[in-house]
């Protein structure tokens, strides 16, 4: 009884083949965004409309990420890339009652091909524009009766395609120097199951990706347009700073799952560690300093990125959950999660100097303990009533000092502890129509951030809480040919914590508004409508309004036009965002699929499929200004491809981004109008196995 969205492997595969990453994922599902302004190695996720545009890496996110039945906490954890998927499902709203951490937005759990007692499996092979080459494997193997393994990787490369065009720099390369990435990455499942009681899985991972970070543009947006203009170049940046904009992330994590059926219930545990460094720097003003053909006028210049991080997280999970199909079932379960993160950010001269000019080390620890329960109970053979609860207590504690330049040092601690608590309904007016509604209360704990490279202020957000209804329905036909889900929401968040970014001073500090409200439709269907044709598609309507008649902010030290009512403060100006929608909420998300497949006379089948997804109208900062107001996005991909009689083999053609999409999907707004977008077209070939 709740809003779920489900990506299978198929769609997953289609989306990637161009060397995509988790960003991909965006509209794929209705209500459901992903952006990021950090490259491949930290994306930041949105439901309906809730997410956190806080680009450094203890940010805290509203929206949870599972892999595996494994929380992915940490910002750079989320970026662990997809491969040997079944499936992608998306929970919305808040979640707590059943597994994992409290989320007030949601829940985009992802699930892993696991290792059974049939030797098999599966590999696809791309090659396409820009030397992008993907190769993705994933094989079961029986060890014996009771032992069977499942390894797969993943290679992703592209070279480097985007020039440097200003020559005056110590290290610009002849040809192409930026834009290239190589992601590498690995796991092992090895599942014991001596007896239909007992299954243990044990689960190792490894990833090491080096790249390029995001691209930022310099003065690509005019005063008064949200337009690219003429100085855009997708092929090229001019550049002073940032050494071509190097990032580098090493992930590897452990995680232990063990199931025993006790008879009425099971026992399940799980234990996980992860753990992760990361290096990156950046020309962050886009541009050449002064003033010159391609990239304007650059005032003063910015050359920050990290020296070096280090992660840990651990999880602990324990849960009993009733078995059978009687009328009462129940779950009980308890969750603790710890971290601790150093991050050690750099500031340079601008212009690409060896030596930082400014360090600063930031160490955060942070502690959640929980305890959670759901109980069901089937009224009768229609009615099935659900409630869950989950209290939580969290703890974070920062200690900021900047060891290099100025010396600071400050430290700060916050902690709360709150419910969170659901209660629904599920009612089946026939085998192929059910009606559902859900009420819950979500919470997010307090969160802390210090961006003292470039300020001597620490800020803090106290929790925030949300009470969010849904009412839905679920309809199929008798032969399953057409389905159809439709949802409303609605729901309000007291003490919304959002991140003020930017401004003339660059800064990153936190803020509670008073009140946040968030209201909308979903609606997702597919359609089996002829032999050989299927269609899916959603699309969701997502209205969010900040509401806090004294909230101001920062806003833009390049001359943008912003729209809402400016307020002096001293000597600064700020600007009332009562009102405003949540910063990166899209008002409208869209997809499409299609796949027509034509079976030939020996049984071999020639097939074309194609998907689009659109984004529209949301502002990529808290102020609303012309020039960062994205008006409506899209890209679309196809592929065209023979699949053998069994669908052993398949080779294929594929375009991503097949029209050449620039879309503007986050922007730099301290010194000039810089802007960056997505990737853009891949045509190639391919070919897959299932053996």
């Amino acid at each position: 009884p709740i809003a779920v969205s489900v990506l299978d492997s198929g769609k997953l595969s289609a989306i990637s083949e161009g060397g995509a990453d988790i960003l991909s994922l965006a509209g794929r599902v209705p209500s459901l965004y992903v952006e990021s302004s950090n490259g491949r190695y930290a994306p930041r996720l949105y439901i309906r409309g809730l997410g956190n545009v806080d680009f450094d890496f203890n940010a805290s996110q509203p929206v949870s990420v599972v892999l595996d039945d494994v929380v992915l906490e940490n910002v750079s954890l989320k970026s662990f890339p997809l491969f040997d998927v079944e499936s992608v499902e998306v929970l919305k709203g808040p979640q707590g009652t059943l597994f994992g951490r409290n989320t007030p937005a949601g829940v985009v759990k992802m699930d892993t091909r696991r290792p059974d007692q049939d030797a098999g499996g599966q590999a696809q092979f791309t090659l396409g524009e820009m030397g992008t080459i993907r190769g993705e494997v994933g094989l079961t193997i029986p060890a014996t009766d009771t032992l069977s393994f499942r390894v797969a990787g993943l290679v992703n490369h592209r070279n480097n395609w985007v020039d440097n065009g200003y020559e005056e720099t110590t290290f610009n390369r002849p040809g192409h120097d930026l834009g290239g990435f190589d992601d590498i990455a690995g796991r092992i499942h090895a599942q014991w199951q001596p007896d239909d009681r007992l299954s243990v899985l044990l689960t190792l991972q490894a990833r090491d990706y080096r790249g390029t970070g995001t691209l930022n543009r310099a003065n690509v947006l005019t005063t008064g347009s949200n337009k690219l203009n003429e100085r855009y170049d997708r092929d090229r940046v001019y550049y002073d700073g940032g050494r071509n904009n190097p990032q580098a992330q090493h992930t590897k994590s452990q995680a232990l799952h063990v199931d025993y059926d006790l008879g009425a219930a099971t026992l399940t545990g799980i234990v996980s560690a992860y753990q992760g460094g990361s290096s990156g720097r950046g020309d962050i003003d886009g541009g050449v300093l002064g003033t010159t053909p391609g990239s304007g006028t650059i005032p003063f210049p910015s050359e920050t990125g990290t020296l070096s991080s280090d992660l840990d997280q651990q999880t602990y999970e324990v849960r009993l959950a009733s078995n059978g199909n009687s009328r009462f079932g129940w779950q009980l379960g308890a969750f603790y999660w710890h971290e601790s993160f150093e991050l050690i950010s750099a500031s340079w001269n601008g212009t690409g100097g060896l030596d930082p000019t400014v360090i600063s080390t930031l160490n955060q620890k942070s502690d959640s303990w929980s305890v959670f329960g759901q109980v069901r109970y089937d009224v009768t053979d229609s009615l099935r009533l659900t409630g869950g609860a989950r209290w939580t207590r969290d703890e974070r504690d920062l200690v900021a000092e900047r060891t290099l330049g100025r010396y600071f040092i400050d430290t700060r601690s916050v902690s709360d502890d709150q419910p969170s608590w659901d209660v629904s309904a599920l009612y089946r007016v026939s085998p192929q129509v059910s009606l559902f509604g859900r009420i819950a209360r979500g919470y997010r704990g307090p969160s802390i951030q210090g961006r003292i490279a470039s300020s001597d202020i620490l800020t803090t957000a106290d929790s925030e809480t949300i009470i969010s209804y849904e009412i839905g329905i679920k309809a199929a036909t008798p032969d399953n040919r057409f389905r159809a889900d439709l949802t409303a929401y609605t729901y309000r968040i007291d003490d919304p914590q959002f991140t003020a970014i930017g401004g003339q001073g660059n800064f990153n500090q936190l803020i509670n508004a008073r009140r946040g409200i968030g209201r909308g439709v979903e609606f997702e269907a597919s359609a089996n409508p002829l032999r050989g044709l299927m269609l899916t598609g959603g699309v969701s309507y997502n209205f969010t309004r900040i509401s806090d008649p004294d909230m101001l902010v920062a806003f833009c030290g390049a001359a943008c036009t912003v729209r809402d009512p400016i307020v002096d403060v001293g000597t600064t100006r700020r600007a009332a965002i009562n009102g405003n929608p949540f910063p990166q909420a899209p008002r409208w998300l869209m997809n499409l699929t299609a796949s027509y497949t034509h079976e030939l006379a020996g049984g071999s089948k020639l097939y074309a499929q194609t998907d689009w997804v659109a984004q529209s109208d949301f502002n990529i900062f808290l102020y609303d200004a012309t020039e960062f107001h994205v008006g409506t996005n899209f890209e679309g991909g196809a592929r065209l491809g023979w699949r053998s009689p069994s669908d052993g083999v398949d080779v294929f053609a594929f375009a991503r981004n097949i029209t050449n999409e620039s879309n503007v999907i986050g922007a730099i707004d301290f010194n000039n109008l810089t802007a960056f977008v997505n990737d853009p077209r891949v045509i190639g070939g391919g070919v897959a196995f299932q053996f």
